[in-house]
């Protein structure tokens, strides 16, 4: 992922998906740690439903 759409993933997930940069910055660190898709990531920690998660992967294949 490039960094123009990296941004633009960022950004929908805390405008559409209303998710705090707090929640964001958390799993970002734990991606390192824990090795795998942010999206997992955010799922895994309980920051998003399962709804959010399908939206979060539409999006991605969208872009």
């Amino acid at each position: 992922m490039g960094a123009t759409t990296q941004a633009q993933f960022l950004r929908f997930l805390e405008e559409d998906l209303d998710l705090s940069a707090d929640s964001i910055a958390i799993a970002l660190r734990r991606r390192d740690r824990d090795a795998g898709p942010l999206p997992m990531i955010l799922w895994k920690y309980g920051f998003v439903t399962l709804e959010q998660l399908d939206r979060i992967y539409d999006w991605l294949e969208s872009a």
